[in-house]
């Protein structure tokens, strides 16, 4: 709440150049100005013409006075644009503004995200410690993903987040070799959410993280499983050809 206060009070500081019922005033004094001075000029052309010629030193002061009234106007015209001008760009400035602390406010707050086809709401630190742990696993940075999802399950236990962290997690362990961690994370999301859209990939991941360690008769339950449980799954064609690869 104090950020949020400070940025609202350098909007209010910004502001103190032109306030828009001032500025409109201005305008309008400038207008009325405007068409009396040019009231004046029609009046003074009108004199010039009614007088004879031995009114020259009339008529010369009156083209004197139209000649003054033509620079007061455009004097008044240059006044007129500066001050709409100015005008226009402190409404931009407030604008760019407004939209600058609506924006930052926005990261503060609670947001929804879709991830792995679930829809949840999520803090802006949440959204952030899951991106960064996965950027470290797109990047290669296997043991930095570990260390990431790890932490970010412990803090974040009731997640939406939580099942695609384990699913990663074991992604990440079976990249280092770490099967056995692998399988445990791996079932970890299965248990918790048997329904899940990465459910079948995470059985078929732990039949291979079972064949890594040469534990072939637990690869083969592990796929039959597969297959008996997600028979539809993208996954079960997968362990149907391994499957049939091991009975050979």
């Amino acid at each position: 709440m104090v950020f949020a206060v400070g940025v609202c009070g350098s909007v209010s500081a910004s502001a103190a150049l032109f306030e828009d019922g001032e500025a409109r005033k201005a305008i309008l004094d400038l207008r009325q100005k405007f068409e009396s001075q040019k009231l004046a000029v029609e009046q003074a052309k009108q004199a010039c013409t009614t007088h004879g010629a031995s009114q020259a030193d009339s008529l010369l002061a009156l083209q004197r006075q139209i000649e003054l009234l033509r620079g007061e106007l455009a004097q008044l015209r240059g006044e007129q644009e500066k001050l709409a001008a100015a005008l226009a760009e402190e409404q931009r400035q407030r604008k760019d503004e407004t939209r600058s602390v609506a924006d930052r406010l926005g990261k503060l707050e609670p947001a929804k995200v879709n991830v792995d086809g679930a829809e949840f709401v999520a803090d802006p630190a949440e959204r952030r410690e899951y991106d960064a742990a996965m950027q470290a696993f797109k990047q290669g940075d296997y043991l930095g993903a570990q260390q990431q999802f790890v932490a970010f399950i412990e803090r974040y236990p009731g997640s939406g987040y939580l099942l695609s962290a384990f699913f990663w997690l074991g992604n990440a362990q079976y990249a280092t070799r770490d099967y056995k961690e692998a399988i445990f994370n791996f079932r970890a999301m299965v248990s918790r959410a048997p329904k899940h859209i990465r459910s079948p990939e995470a059985i078929l991941a732990v039949a291979s993280c079972q064949l890594e360690l040469k534990d072939v008769r637990a690869a083969r339950k592990t796929l039959q499983e597969l297959i008996q449980t997600y028979p539809k799954s993208e996954a079960a064609v997968a362990a149907r050809e391994r499957l049939a690869a091991l009975n050979k």
